[in-house]
């Protein structure tokens, strides 16, 4: 079951520090969900994986096509979260060019889990995974979640048709 709130956890999140130099001028920075919450409206969807055919190719890329529009009408922050880690997410933003959606790394599991939205995907070689959502979060409250149907273990594909960026921008529009 969905809760009706996002769930509060800490997110393990890299972040460059100017201050370092080197090949990797970044360093391990916890986020709370009140952090990127509290006092904000908030788009996030959650996908599979990084690098993974409909993720790369559509899902991600919708929401940084749209990211502007989702901005104009309000919202505070754009997020995509994912059962990877930090490096994986960094590297993932980095080969598509993505700039201005958050990029939120779940590696745990932890949030997919207490959303509801954790699938066993191990008879792909991917383990566990985040079933495929996007919800509209005002002040920690879920506003409004589009999951993709027949979540369960185990599926042969995810659709990717609820959770687009255009279905949400357009539930934005009409007053949300």
């Amino acid at each position: 079951m969905t809760p009706q709130t996002v769930p509060a956890i800490t997110f393990h999140t890299r972040v460059r520090n100017p201050e370092l130099e080197g090949d990797n001028p970044f360093e391990w920075r916890d986020i709370t969900t009140d952090e990127i919450f509290a006092g904000k409206r908030v788009v996030v969807f959650g996908l599979p994986g990084a690098f993974t055919p409909a993720c790369t190719d559509s899902h991600l890329p919708g929401y940084e096509r749209l990211h502007d529009d989702f901005i104009a009408e309000g919202i505070d922050r754009v997020v995509c979260t994912a059962v990877n880690d930090a490096f994986v997410m960094y590297q993932w933003a980095k080969a598509l060019g993505v700039e201005k959606v958050m990029m939120l790394p779940d590696g745990n599991g932890e949030f997919a889990r207490r959303m509801g939205m954790l699938v066993d995907r191990s008879n792909q070689g991917m383990g566990m995974r985040s079933w495929r959502y996007s919800m509209l979060v005002e002040d920690r409250a879920i506003k409004q979640l589009f999951a993709e149907p027949d979540i369960c273990d185990v599926p042969s594909s995810i659709p990717m048709d609820a959770s687009a960026a255009e279905v949400m921008l357009e539930h934005i529009r009409r007053g949300a």
